[in-house]
């Protein structure tokens, strides 16, 4: 049987080698940054680290952005290589509702599975999303996907149904209010709450100096 320790690093591994061509805003750094602001935040909760690392780890996988929306890719891949590693069921199972219930999904779908490992790692993915990084995450994935920066003709769409939220294909500002900005109230502990109103206040800054520039004021 494999050890906690020798289970991550092989985890580690494992990422690095599956996400090695990805898209620059889904890629290991991403990975990395994730993994490393939910053992940060686990410091203050009482939860389980171990499942906490692999929800971390594992929970990009397989981003159904990228596998034409199909959600169970990513559980599947990730079931799949921690039971080659004889890794408890219970661990598994957990470990697999984290990457389906982590997404954002349009905010308004109603989450039917709950564990602090979960609110951990989902605080933990949503700090890579706001902020400086956020930002430039938000822009290299619309670039990505041939985007416009800005169309002051498109409004943002705050009331999105889940299917319309992963197939919109507005400017990559009207993301910022239908998602980036929602995220500061949606946070799970203590400690995801106090760094994303800091990344929060950043991302407004960022977008006053954008509007000032686009106007010609600055």
């Amino acid at each position: 049987m494999y050890s906690s320790e020798d289970i991550i690093n092989k985890t580690i591994t494992f990422v690095k080698d599956t996400l090695a061509n990805a898209e620059g805003g889904h890629d290991w750094f991403h990975i990395e940054r994730v993994y490393k602001n939910a053992l940060l935040i686990s410091k203050t909760e009482q939860a389980d680290t171990f499942i906490i690392a692999l929800g971390a780890l594992l929970h990009d996988i397989a981003d159904s952005k990228f596998y034409d929306g199909d959600e169970t890719v990513g559980p599947k891949k990730a079931a799949a290589f921690l039971t080659g590693l004889h890794v408890d069921p219970l661990v598994i199972e957990h470990v697999c509702q984290i990457i389906k219930h982590i997404s954002f999904k349009g905010g308004n779908e109603t989450q039917t599975f709950k564990s602090l490992e979960l609110d951990i790692v989902q605080d933990a993915d949503r700090l890579d999303a706001i902020g400086a990084i956020g930002i430039a995450r938000c822009f290299n994935y619309g670039g990505f996907k041939n985007r416009g920066l800005y169309d002051p003709q498109i409004k943002p769409n705050l009331n999105m149904t889940k299917e319309e939220y992963k197939n919109s294909t507005a400017p990559t500002i009207n993301h910022f209010y239908e998602k980036l900005l929602l995220l500061k109230d949606r946070m799970n502990t203590e400690t995801g709450k106090k760094i994303a109103l800091e990344r929060h206040n950043y991302m407004l800054g960022f977008l006053e100096q954008f509007y000032n520039e686009w106007k010609g004021n600055k």
